[in-house]
C-alpha cells in the first residue's frame, strides 16, 4: 500500500484530499511536523510527500527512501531545499495558478486602503470622531501615483492589469521578462534603482531566491522616493525587516500593507502590530473558498499521478518524474 505523508496543514480536515486519494488505496499519513526530528519518521518511507509550511531541509530530504514526489500547498517552495531533492532525484511541484485572482484583488486592496486611509479613518469613525483621521496630503490619487511592480509573473501581471482602470503609471523590473512583454501590457520596463528611485508605491510580486531575499534592506530602502509606500504579498523574506521599521519610523517610508512577514507568525512584540502607518494581514491575500478548494485537489492530485507513474506538471527543481 502506497503511503502519501501530509507534513502539515492550516484546512479544518483533510476531507478533500482523502477523496482525491481514495481511489489508489493508499495510507495517508497526516501530522503537523515542524523539525526534522518529528519530520523524518513521517517522510522516510513515503512514496509522496505534500507539505505547507514544514522546512523539508537536506536532511530531511535524505532520509526519504523512496518518495516519488514532494508536493507544496502553495506557489512558493522556499521551506524546501530544492537543491537537495534534484541531488535524491526527487521532483518538487508548486500549485502556481489556484490563488491569482485572490492575491491581486488583494494588492489592490492594499493599495487603495494606504493611499486613501481607509483604516486609520474607519477606526477613527468607530473611536466617536469624524473629519479627517491623517493628514491631508497622505489622501492620495491612484492616478497620480507612479506604481512599481518587482515581478511580472502570474500574479504582478493581474496587478497590472487592474491598475490600468485607475490610468496610473506603471514601472516593472523583472529581468526575467522580455522588455517587449512588458511594454505589451501598457507597462515600463525599468531597471531596479529606478524603480526605486521613481516609484510612489512599490509592490512586490517576485519568489523569495538567493537574489531576491531582502531585495528591500536599508540600502534600497533608503534610495525610494520619500514618503514612498511599500507593499508585500509575495514572501516576507524580501523584506529586511528591521530595516522597514526603521524606515517608517523615520517618515521616510509613509506607510506599509503587508500580508507576509519574517519570520512568521509575526512575533507579538513586534511593532509591525500596532504601527498606525502599517497594514498588516496574517499570510491571507490567497484565501477564498474557491481557491483553497483548488489548493488542496491540485496537489492531491500530484501526489496520485507520482503513485501511477504519470507525467508531471510544475516541476520546480528540474527533476523528471519517476515511471
Amino acid at each position: 500500500m502506497p503511503i502519501v505523508a501530509i507534513t502539515d496543514y492550516t484546512f479544518p480536515s483533510l476531507e478533500i484530499e482523502e477523496r482525491v486519494l481514495q481511489p489508489l488505496n493508499v495510507e495517508l499519513r497526516t501530522g503537523q511536523a515542524k523539525t526534522s526530528e518529528a519530520l523524518i519518521p513521517l517522510v522516510e518511507d513515503a512514496d509522496a510527500v505534500i507539505t505547507q509550511f514544514a522546512p523539508l531541509t537536506a536532511e530531511v530530504i535524505a532520509a526519504m527512501r523512496q518518495a516519488r514526489v514532494i508536493v507544496r500547498y502553495g506557489i512558493g517552495v522556499d521551506n524546501v531545499d530544492l537543491e537537495a531533492a534534484r541531488q535524491r532525484g526527487i521532483p518538487v511541484c508548486n500549485v502556481p495558478d489556484y490563488c491569482i485572482e485572490e492575491v491581486a484583488d488583494h494588492t489592490l486592496a492594499f493599495l487603495l486602503a494606504t493611499t486613501r486611509q481607509v483604516v486609520s479613518n474607519a477606526l477613527h469613525v468607530r473611536g466617536g470622531a469624524w473629519g479627517l483621521a491623517a493628514p491631508l496630503d497622505s489622501m492620495r490619487t491612484l492616478r497620480d501615483q507612479t506604481v512599481g511592480l518587482v515581478g511580472f509573473g502570474r500574479i504582478g501581471r493581474e496587478v497590472a492589469s487592474r491598475l490600468s482602470g485607475f490610468k496610473c503609471r506603471r514601472l516593472v523590473f523583472d529581468p526575467g521578462v522580455p522588455s517587449d512583454t512588458i511594454a505589451a501590457a501598457g507597462c515600463e520596463p525599468v531597471r531596479l534603482d529606478d524603480l526605486l528611485a521613481q516609484a510612489d508605491i512599490v509592490s512586490l510580486h517576485c519568489p523569495s531566491t538567493a537574489q531576491t531575499r531582502k531585495l528591500l534592506n536599508a540600502s534600497t530602502l533608503a534610495r525610494l522616493k520619500p514618503r514612498a509606500i511599500v507593499i508585500n504579498l509575495a514572501r516576507g523574506d524580501l523584506v529586511d525587516t528591521a530595516a522597514l521599521v526603521a524606515a517608517l519610523q523615520s517618515g521616510h517610508v509613509a506607510a506599509a500593507a503587508l500580508d507576509v512577514f519574517d519570520p512568521e507568525p509575526l512575533p507579538a512584540e513586534s511593532p509591525l502590530r500596532s504601527m498606525p502607518n502599517v497594514i498588516a494581514a496574517s499570510h491571507i491575500a490567497s484565501a477564498s473558498p474557491k481557491a483553497v478548494r483548488t489548493l488542496r485537489e491540485t496537489a492531491a492530485r500530484l501526489a496520485a499521478a507520482a503513485l501511477q507513474g504519470e507525467s508531471l506538471p510544475n516541476i520546480v527543481n528540474g527533476v523528471a518524474p519517476k515511471v
